[in-house]
């Protein structure tokens, strides 16, 4: 009897699979090499830490060392050749512009130190992928000002221009944080070190305190703090690295980009590479499967105390990772999620769709949770007013509610993964714009007009970029990190 190929089952045809897939690839690419690049989508800066350069640079001034030569080569290779150009509007890179990171003092796309005179502890700050130590600078200040010692770590790959996240793999970010964390043990000896991560700073903290616990780094940190943290990517991360690998083959350079845009944010890359992608991917599936493994074999009692921040909706990682392959796993009674909701009032009159991976679904009224939740949400459906509901771990109710003297603002129906760790005061990002008015701006800008006219993509426009609740997140951070200051193990 013969076989009808056109009939069998495409999970018994793999080679049609992959073609299928090769060819959805190469027909995306194809649209992504129509996109222009700039020299600082397509320069590569030698003078960037990687691990293979682990035995040069083994202290933290040596990394600031060499940080302060990218930053020289940033100068020399992209600065110096690229021309003011007003009619293209604000560009980071083109000198004197006022997004261009080198006006703003201090430059926070450095690695930067807080010193304290008598130190309870310290702290180490881990931003997010192609961010800066910008998004992490106003936590830091405030637990600067509570007595800790502060380093804000700027990550390699990140900072100086978007063609960085080329070339980095995760494996050299993991090394910067151990040279860091390094440097406060040796400033503070015994004294408690916590860990702030911020995105895939996150799951950078979550690596180095694995590899802490298998004894490969030291100290274990006393505590985590993780702000959104990317515990889980989407699945499609997983095609990253063919999609990367097809980058090299002629005419399909676009796939080596999952997004180029104009560069007017002097502390965060627009575009992004696909290389980035597949790092975190690779990162977050390490960390997960390493954590896994542990609560196999019962080793996750001497975790760190974890508290989580988190939005209830998120476009950027996966919420329902945050339960189910971390605070979920770990040992009763010594961590908490705060979980801020959605502006429940905002909601009954604008049209939304819901989403069924809110983390409310999971985590509210369920019995059998190992860790605290904080809900941060409306004290009813007819108030914009905020309040704190409190739910023990292993407990389907809120045990009490804190009003926080907050409010939603009229025209905010949620938060998102980038506004977290943002003040409504925030010069860059916040609610209103600083009274120079040759500063630059970028939070909420309520403007309309034509489709096509705006410089800023309207999905960039729509999108949250500060917390109206941070003061309640800085205050929990801060009596957090006191209440684990204990020596570390």
């Amino acid at each position: 009897m013969s076989v009808n190929h056109t009939t069998e089952p495409a999970a018994r045809r793999p080679w049609l699979a992959r073609a299928v897939l090769v060819a959805v690839l190469v027909s995306f690419g194809a649209g992504c090499t129509r996109l222009d690049t700039e020299v600082w989508h397509d320069v590569r800066l030698t003078e960037e830490f990687s691990v293979r350069k682990a035995d040069q640079v083994r202290t933290f001034e040596d990394y600031l060392a060499l940080e302060e030569r990218l930053l020289a080569e940033l100068d020399q290779k992209v600065y110096a050749v690229t021309a003011t150009r007003p009619e293209k509007g604000l560009i980071r890179y083109s000198p004197g512009s006022a997004a261009d990171p080198r006006a703003w003092q201090p430059n926070w796309n450095r690695s930067f130190e807080l010193p304290a005179t008598q130190p309870k502890g310290g702290v180490l700050l881990l931003h997010g992928m192609s961010d800066s130590p910008y998004s992490l600078r106003v936590v830091g200040e405030a637990l600067n000002r509570a007595g800790y010692q502060v380093v804000g770590l700027r990550l390699p790959g990140n900072g100086a221009a978007p063609s960085g996240l080329k070339y980095v793999v995760w494996e050299d970010m993991a090394g910067a944080v151990r040279i860091a964390m390094n440097h406060l043990a040796s400033e503070l000896g015994d004294k408690p070190i916590h860990i702030v991560g911020y995105s895939i700073g996150s799951t950078l903290a979550l690596n180095y305190t694995l590899d802490a616990l298998d004894g490969r780094s030291a100290p274990v940190p006393a505590s985590l703090i993780l702000i959104s943290p990317a515990i889980g990517v989407h699945p499609a991360a997983a095609l990253a690295g063919l999609k990367r690998g097809l980058s090299v083959l002629p005419g399909l350079h676009g796939l080596a980009w999952l997004t180029i845009e104009p560069e007017f944010d002097p502390y965060k890359y627009n575009s992004f590479t696909t290389r980035a992608g597949e790092q975190a991917h690779r990162l977050t599936r390490s960390v997960g499967a390493r954590i896994a493994r542990r609560d196999r074999i019962g080793t996750l009692g001497d975790f760190p105390p974890t508290l989580v921040f988190k939005s209830n909706v998120d476009a950027t990682v996966t919420n329902q990772a945050v339960v189910g392959r971390l605070l979920g796993r770990l040992d009763a009674n010594r961590n908490e999620l705060v979980l801020f909701d959605i502006n429940r009032l905002a909601a009954k009159s604008i049209l939304q769709v819901a989403d069924p991976n809110a983390l409310t679904t999971t985590v509210v009224g369920a019995p059998d949770l190992p860790f605290a939740v904080t809900l941060v949400t409306n004290e009813d459906d007819n108030s914009p007013a905020v309040e704190a509901r409190h739910q023990p771990p292993n407990s389907a109710t809120f045990s009490r509610a804190e009003p926080l003297g907050m409010s939603w603002p009229s025209t905010v129906i949620s938060l998102s993964h980038v506004a977290l760790p943002f003040s409504p005061d925030d010069p860059l990002y916040g609610v209103r714009p600083p009274d120079s008015p040759q500063t630059l701006f970028l939070g909420q800008i309520a403007i309309q007009g034509e489709r096509g006219m705006f410089a800023l993509p309207t999905d960039w426009l729509l999108r949250m970029r500060y917390n109206p609740f941070y003061d309640y997140l800085e205050k929990r951070v801060i009596e957090w990190a006191d209440q684990n200051s204990e020596p570390s193990r």
